[in-house]
């Protein structure tokens, strides 16, 4: 005990001196100058370029490079769309405590933009997907890929979905309140708690509203997989208005980090993430970094940092991608929420925000005193389908399933870790098919045609109704995925059942 005591006393210290090297880089971005800011930039430029000369020649550049760069320079989500051709709408949603969210919506195909999408008669008639993205990031990460064939989103729109993209209160795009600042601490008081009490089902609703549509599919990745959970746990009208939710790398109950200083400071006090970080957003000058760093630079360390903290080694993911997809990895949340994170991994247990967290050796604090509020998972009524990396440190299959309702489907993707869901360089081809699935199995089918008009139409090769697959047949030629635990395709450890 006294070891512990003492390693907690040299954290503390730690995080004092963390704190004040945040305060002077958070003075250092507020105050710097653009031309200081170039030079810093053209210096680390140069530092790269004598020791990788051959990585820095843009001279010779592929056209792959020349789109990564292209996609990094983008300054938001529009943008990023619009280079590969495709139109895409923002939309603003009030949450219920007053937060404005903002959706991104892609409706058309290339070539489709005159048409109407879900607007009551004489208009295209589409099911409608959901897409949310992880912590610390925005629905920029859905669309920062350098090949429009590995993009979900896009691919889902030319197989005739209705697509919104949602984000969470205090990100580039809702960074906004009709009651607080985002200059003050309540502002940033937030946690999983309200993006599952508000920012979800608010965005879903919403959605629904505006497209007329009794249900949607919700596609999430990460901590959108777990707000999904808590959502889906916590509001029970609500599942019937999503019919199904695919979880790509999902997270309910890390067992830790692979740092095991970081992860034995977390567990032993997760509020030491306040005296790091504040209690506003985390991370915050991040913005400032990617500023006045050279690219290859930046996507180094960030590589290093998700090897130190995660064994993550991205080898899935090439250079140009990362190139393209790290300028958009970060956004701004709260220092609570990643608190609420480690207080799940602390008590091994998906549970509400703790507001009395106690000190390990307090006895108040034993279960047999107190025991957080867990989240109901297992009531939840939504088919759920879970597609996880084998080599993802932050997924333990088994204790996830334990928690969640029998006839829940688990598909392990070999040799993938967390974000290779996102940005590998064989996504499409090794998870794609997946969620087609799930969609085309659980997702009612559209009963008016194009315009009104009812029949058949033909869209990349598949036949179905207003361009979605209505037949139960897989895209690889088997027989259609289920959530049924009778489903012998799938391994017996991967299907959770309870007598």
């Amino acid at each position: 005990m006294s070891d512990l005591l003492r390693f907690e006393y040299l954290a503390l210290l730690g995080s004092l001196i963390l704190v004040f090297l945040e305060t002077v880089i958070h003075l250092i971005t507020f105050c710097l100058p653009s031309p200081i800011i170039r030079f810093c930039y053209d210096q680390s430029k140069k530092i790269f370029n004598i020791f990788l000369p051959k990585e820095a020649q843009e001279d010779k550049r592929t056209k792959e490079e020349i789109l990564a760069a292209s996609i990094a320079e983008a300054s938001d989500f529009t943008e990023i769309c619009s280079l590969f051709g495709y139109e895409a709408e923002e939309h603003i949603v009030q949450t219920s405590d007053g937060y404005l969210l903002g959706l991104h919506r892609l409706a058309y195909r290339k070539g489709e933009e005159d048409k109407r999408v879900n607007q009551g008669p004489n208009s295209i008639t589409k099911k409608v997907v959901y897409l949310h993205h992880g912590l610390l990031m925005s629905s920029e990460v859905w669309v920062a890929l350098t090949d429009e064939q590995r993009c979900l989103p896009f691919q889902l729109v030319e197989k005739g979905y209705d697509v919104w993209l949602g984000n969470n209160r205090g990100n580039k795009y809702a960074k906004k309140s009709v009651r607080f600042s985002p200059g003050s601490n309540e502002f940033w008081d937030f946690s999983i708690d309200q993006f599952a009490f508000h920012d979800i089902p608010n965005s879903i609703e919403y959605i629904l509203d505006v497209t007329a549509q009794p249900s949607l599919s919700y596609i999430g990745f990460s901590q959108g997989t777990a707000q999904a959970f808590a959502t889906l746990a916590i509001h029970p009208l609500l599942n019937q208005k999503v019919d199904v939710f695919v979880a790509l790398a999902p997270a309910m109950a890390p067992s830790g980090l692979r740092n095991r200083i970081v992860d034995s400071l977390m567990k032993a006090s997760p509020n030491f993430l306040f005296l790091l970080f504040g209690r506003r957003s985390i991370l915050s000058s991040t913005t400032m970094w990617q500023t006045i760093m050279y690219p290859p630079i930046y996507i180094r360390i960030i590589d290093t940092a998700l090897s130190t903290l995660f064994n993550w080694q991205c080898r899935n993911i090439t250079r140009v991608q990362k190139l393209a997809a790290y300028m958009h990895l970060y956004s701004f949340t709260s220092t609570k929420s990643v608190v609420h994170w480690f207080q799940i991994i602390r008590n091994k247990n998906f549970q509400f925000y703790d507001d009395e967290l106690q000190t390990p050796f307090s006895i108040v604090g034993s279960e047999r005193f107190y025991k957080p509020v867990k989240y109901p998972t297992r009531n939840i009524k939504t088919p759920i389908v879970l597609l996880y990396g084998d080599s993802d440190s932050l997924v333990d299959i088994n204790v996830m399933l334990q928690g969640l309702p029998r006839g829940t489907v688990a598909k392990p993707i070999r040799s993938y870790e967390h974000l290779d869901f996102l940005w590998a360089s064989d996504v499409d081809k090794q998870v794609f098919h997946h969620v087609f699935d799930a969609l085309q199995t659980h997702s009612p089918k559209c009963v008016n045609g194009v315009n009104g008009v009812s029949g058949n139409h033909e869209v990349n090769g598949i036949n179905g109704v207003n361009g979605i697959d209505t037949s139960q047949a897989r895209l690889d030629g088997r027989p259609p995925m289920t959530s049924h635990t009778s489903n012998s395709s799938l391994p017996r450890s991967h299907i959770h059942t309870t007598e």
